[in-house]
């Protein structure tokens, strides 16, 4: 490109990472855009020089007077005010002015930035809102920052600013705002053109202005924002930079992953980036972008995209427990990371009943996951997905830990296992499953029973165990029929059961398992129930309660 010919001019503001400001600088002047560099002047001096070793001699590069340019500060404005006189002294072929920082990048070429704004040459580009429309504001603070003073500052002095913002509130004070400036906010990167830009600067008011505004809170974002209402013909309000902001007004950073997603911008620049993403420095600095297929724009999925992650940092990722973030309590998300079945009894009272299940549902089927003695992982595994080790006493430790992290490592593959009093039943795993709405549970009441008749055993210790595992049911079932349950529940009694086993069978797993299935592999046999009636008279004539004897009697 004809260096005679560029029309736009870069102003770079850079405070940390000079190298990556010094590529980017770099990708300008060898399009032959002139630069103006301004360094914070907490940079330290070798700093500055490497970085000035870096770039090399070039007659389009200039560098501004160092400014001490704190958050939101008015001297950010000042830089950015003696940057674009340098570009409008120095630069006559200079049309539009960019306002970028050392951590921008770019996202396309430089002529196809160049030929947009030189068919668009009378047009400033500025998010450009009034404060009464501004409602992303962050901060609690919007029309209070134009009619407020602010001498502390908001990230050193925070409890002296709270403070002496309730005073002037209460005292009702109140800073009048020149005329005829009306308030505008938005993104401190803009592209403005010569025109408005030589306005602005030469304003007869311009003293007045910035005495103004150096007492406004956060005046980069107002001051170019507010006087180009009053000088531009035709603003775009919009930036021609990307940046996304999170809950707390702190700008999101880009890595590589997200090379892509940048590709589907409708912006020329982007940030904030990471340093240290290589592959994104190494790509849009290159000639890369135009060799590469295009990407069609799409800055609602960005938005979406963004919108999401905001939401996950707030709520967690639905069954995602780490210690870095923890689901909220009161969080609409599932508490686990996808649909799982309970069977309660049924592989008591059906032949094999684990690998007809595994068979139709075609999946693999565990046992009894909280069995007092080992965890029973389908095929009697050790280790399961996510380095879940088969030991009770880990998995005791915190059963509903280890419940979450076997469903979050074995997510696209549904769990099913069986579950009842016989097992180190927990009340907070209890609570936790009824309260998923990811959990499905089916449960005989009574038949954990069944393994016990089977034994042949009548005497006071079997007695006493039937009495704790009773008493553990009950408790189960008291959870199960509360008012906060969102899984989807169902209760048979053993009676009910054997009334017509095959239908309560298929109502179990409608849901999830497909007719097709059903009808090729059928139905599991019921396991034999010869004398059971004499056995559930002997624990009668035991003492057990006629109550808790209804659940088997048809």
């Amino acid at each position: 490109m004809n260096t005679a010919s560029a029309s736009l001019g870069i102003v770079m503001l850079c405070h940390t990472a000079l190298n990556r400001a010094a590529q980017v600088a770099r990708f300008w002047l060898d399009a032959g855009c002139p630069v103006v560099l301004h360094v914070d002047r907490a940079v330290p001096d070798a700093e500055l020089q490497e970085m000035q070793a870096k770039i090399g001699a070039h007659p389009l590069l200039r560098f501004s007077p160092r400014q001490r340019c704190e958050w939101g500060s008015w001297r950010i404005v000042a830089a950015s005010q003696e940057g674009a006189e340098i570009l409008l002294s120095e630069f006559a072929q200079v049309n539009h002015v960019l306002l970028t920082s050392g951590a921008c990048l770019p996202l396309r070429s430089a002529a196809q930035m160049i030929a947009y704004l030189q068919e668009r040459p009378q047009v400033d580009f500025i998010e450009s809102v009034s404060v009464e429309h501004a409602t992303w504001i962050m901060g609690g603070l919007s029309e209070e920052r134009f009619t407020l003073h602010f001498p502390f500052n908001w990230r050193r002095q925070r409890g002296l600013f709270d403070a002496f913002v309730e005073v002037q509130r209460k005292l009702n004070i109140r800073r009048e705002i020149p005329r005829p400036l009306r308030p505008h906010m938005g993104s401190q990167w803009w592209c403005l053109t010569r025109a408005t830009l030589n306005a602005i600067l030469t304003d007869p008011k311009r003293k007045r202005y910035e005495r103004y505004f150096r007492r406004n809170w956060i005046p980069d974002e107002s001051y170019f924002q507010t006087l180009a209402r009053e000088h531009a013909t035709q603003i775009e309000s919009r930036s021609l930079t990307l940046v996304k902001f999170d809950r707390n007004g702190r700008p999101n950073l880009f890595y590589d992953d997200h090379q892509q997603l940048l590709r589907r911008s409708d912006c020329f620049m982007a940030r904030k980036i990471w340093p240290d993403a290589h592959r994104l420095y190494e790509f849009f600095l290159s000639d890369l972008p135009e060799k590469t297929p295009p990407l069609a724009a799409e800055p609602a999925k960005i938005d979406r995209y963004f919108e999401l992650a905001e939401k996950q940092r707030l709520e967690g990722r639905a069954g995602l427990y780490m210690q870095s973030r923890m689901p909220q309590a009161d969080s609409p998300s599932a508490k686990t990371a996808g649909p799982y079945s309970v069977f309660s009894g049924f592989d008591h009272m059906f032949e094999n009943f684990d690998y007809w299940l595994g068979q139709v549902l075609g999946t693999r089927v565990h046992g009894h996951l909280f069995a007092p003695d080992i965890v029973q992982f389908h095929g009697g595994a050790k280790v399961w997905h996510g380095a879940i080790s088969n030991s009770a006493a880990t998995r005791d430790y915190n059963p509903r830990m280890f419940l979450t992290n076997l469903l979050w490592a074995t997510r696209g593959e549904r769990q099913c296992f069986a579950y009842g009093p016989e097992d180190n039943m927990d009340h907070q795993v209890n609570w936790f499953m009824t309260t998923d709405t990811n959990a499905e549970l089916s449960v005989i009441r009574g038949a954990w029973l069944l393994p016990i008749w089977r034994r042949g055993l009548v005497n006071d210790e079997v007695i006493a165990q039937i009495g704790v595992l009773q008493k553990r049911e009950q408790a189960w079932l008291t959870v199960l029929q509360s008012q906060w349950v969102v899984a989807k529940v169902q209760v048979w009694s053993v009676a009910d059961m054997l009334k017509d086993p095959e239908a309560r069978l298929q109502d179990a797993v409608r849901d999830i398992a497909s007719a097709p299935a059903l009808q090729a592999h059928g139905m599991p046999h019921l396991k034999p129930m010869d004398g059971f009636d004499q056995y559930l008279a002997q624990l009668r004539d035991q003492g057990l309660p006629t109550q808790f004897l209804k659940d088997f009697q048809q």
